[in-house]
């Protein structure tokens, strides 16, 4: 068995059924626990979203506008999973695994509710800048409860996140660019990949700031074009739309016999691979990016909690479902010889011909970009928490490196690595969570006593 098998074996194991029950059973408790935050406080969460582009009270110098934390946050929900992965997810769960995703979705939304109340309650300054996430919350919170638990989760996913994100994770990111880029316009790939360092760097030594700057702009603006362009699409093939919604709730109940297998093999893959792309596209539950929430500058962290679950909604329910309805109602998923990325660009080229494939480059190129930058950032949190400011320079340097490596190279192996990685930052971030609910559960009863008497505050105690 090559080293590749071996990692995908381990995956399969960690990332099957096990992922499944885990973050669909947190999301079913925290629907419970905050008594469907999701559903109660769904207009409110948008309408903060959209007031707040400016910072709150006159917060300090270390800290993001709330709309730019979300903005961050988003940068690094949308990116590939979104194009590549619905299609993945359609080519091997079928029609039926979108549903699943949509439920992945909502259940997600509470579970990131409480990563960005607990990354606002326990963010720290670190010469003079903000910095939080479950690094944080697990070696402050869970440590108050068992200092060795708490320290090892903590560091274990600091590990982890750094590897996923901020080196492998950018390397896939910078392949699936170089790839789509090189296929629709001829550019070779090391030039993309010495073009890409160059412009991910200029962001990266701006330091927190600069990236919400980058981030507040892009981000709107690429999801906007994208699902304008879906929309149209969609449009143009609007008689297929109730045999595309059809497919999603046949395929995700009906218990079909899968080709040489059993009753019941359809379904169980369109929830396996569903629930695995709506985490590896929405990141809920997975702990990345509450580090951009931790940051925020806001009344009260049940804000931000808000705020954060709109950026689930943004990631899946409209962006992915625009990448799964252009899929289905175009049947480019039924072209043989086509998988991931591939899928995707011939549902746009058979809306809109050779133009729809470089169109789709062009969105690839900036999601993954603007996930380059948000992976970067989660990343760096996690440095400054294992190793302080003096780690930055030679974490900037590797991730450059990495990003320009994944750009001329077969990425197997990382693709691999990246998949288990991301798998294994669930399990301490989830356990922290079960652990730090009354917390959670606190700062939730406060916020609903705060609105009632009509002033939202809360007192932080940051160190």
């Amino acid at each position: 068995m090559g080293l590749i098998d071996f990692i995908n074996k381990i995956d399969g194991v960690l990332g099957g059924i096990l992922l499944v029950i885990l973050l669909l059973g947190c999301g079913l408790f925290f629907t419970f626990v905050l008594r469907g935050v999701q559903f109660r406080y769904f207009f409110r969460a948008f309408k903060l979203m959209f007031g707040g582009f400016t910072k709150k009270d006159g917060d300090d110098e270390g800290s993001l506008s709330s709309f730019q934390a979300l903005s961050t946050a988003v940068a690094a929900q949308v990116g590939t999973g979104n194009v590549g992965g619905v299609a993945t997810a359609i080519a091997a769960g079928g029609p039926g695994a979108i549903f699943w995703m949509w439920i992945t979705a909502i259940l997600g939304m509470p579970t990131i509710f409480a990563e960005a109340v607990l990354a606002q309650k326990f963010r720290v300054r670190k010469d003079g800048n903000l910095v939080g996430g479950p690094a944080f919350y697990i070696s402050e919170g869970v440590g108050k409860k068992n200092r060795g638990l708490g320290k090892f989760l903590a560091g274990f996913f600091a590990v982890a996140i750094i590897l996923a994100l901020g080196i492998a994770g950018n390397m896939v990111q910078a392949n699936s660019i170089s790839l789509a880029v090189n296929t629709s316009f001829g550019i070779p790939t090391w030039l993309i990949g010495v073009a890409l360092a160059a412009l991910a760097a200029a962001v990266f030594i701006g330091g927190v700031k600069r990236i919400g700057r980058f981030a507040e702009i892009v981000v709107p603006f690429m999801a906007v074009l994208y699902i304008i362009a879906s929309i149209v699409l969609l449009i143009k093939f609007r008689s297929h739309l109730g045999t595309a919604f059809g497919e999603i709730f046949r395929g995700a109940f009906t218990p079909a016999a899968a080709a040489g297998g059993f009753a019941g093999a359809v379904v169980r893959q369109a929830i396996r691979f569903g629930v695995q792309r709506g985490l590896f596209s929405n990141e809920a539950g997975m702990g990345s990016t509450p580090h951009a929430h931790a940051v925020a500058s806001v009344n009260h962290p049940a804000e931000q909690g808000l705020i954060a679950f709109c950026g689930v909604f943004i990631d899946t329910v409209l962006v992915c479902s625009a990448t799964a309805l252009a899929i289905l109602v175009t049947d480019a998923y039924k072209v043989p010889g086509k998988e991931s990325v591939a899928i995707t660009q011939e549902a746009f080229s058979i809306g809109f011909g050779n133009a729809g494939a470089g169109f789709l480059a062009i969105c690839l190129t900036f999601f993954a970009f603007t996930t380059i930058i948000g992976w970067y950032y989660f990343g760096e949190s996690n440095v400054i928490y294992l190793f302080g400011q003096k780690g930055l320079t030679p974490y900037r340097i590797f991730v450059v490196l990495a990003v320009i490596f994944g750009s001329i190279t077969k990425v197997e192996f990382v693709w691999a690595l990246n998949a288990l990685l991301n798998n294994l930052m669930v399990y301490p971030n989830v356990i922290a969570l079960f652990i730090l609910t009354p917390i959670v559960a606190n700062i939730y009863k406060d916020y609903n006593k705060c609105l009632k008497a009509g002033k939202v505050h809360y007192d932080y105690e940051v160190k």
